[in-house]
């Protein structure tokens, strides 16, 4: 047997149909204007996380764990695990113990 679409009930349209704005341009006669550029002082936009830590590391005494935990904000195996990923992007990032506490430096630039 077949079925037939006898009882098939409309269901309401979930949303509106996308008109195209240069019909209801022309439609109405109304034109969107561009945006506006804000045209305000700027603030200069703060270093990232990432951008903290490479500046500690170029200093000639380097940067040791806890102070590149405290400049990020995150646990100490978060920040090895970004140091890894500072290696992994070419960074030469040297690391040693003095008096049972490591240091890391930056030894050159980044490799692109």
């Amino acid at each position: 047997m077949t079925s037939t679409n006898i009882n098939k009930q409309e269901y309401p349209i979930a949303r509106e149909p996308k008109i195209e704005v240069a019909s209801v341009q022309e439609n109405t006669g109304v034109h969107a204007s561009p945006p506006q550029e804000h045209s305000g002082p700027t603030t200069p936009k703060e270093p990232n996380k990432t951008e903290k830590v490479l500046a500690l590391l170029q200093r000639s005494e380097g940067g040791m764990l806890d102070e590149l935990v405290e400049a990020t904000g995150w646990l100490p195996h978060t920040m090895r695990a970004a140091l890894t990923g500072l290696k992994k992007k070419g960074h030469r990032i040297e690391r040693t113990r003095v008096d049972g506490v490591s240091r890391y430096t930056l030894v050159g630039t980044a490799v692109e």
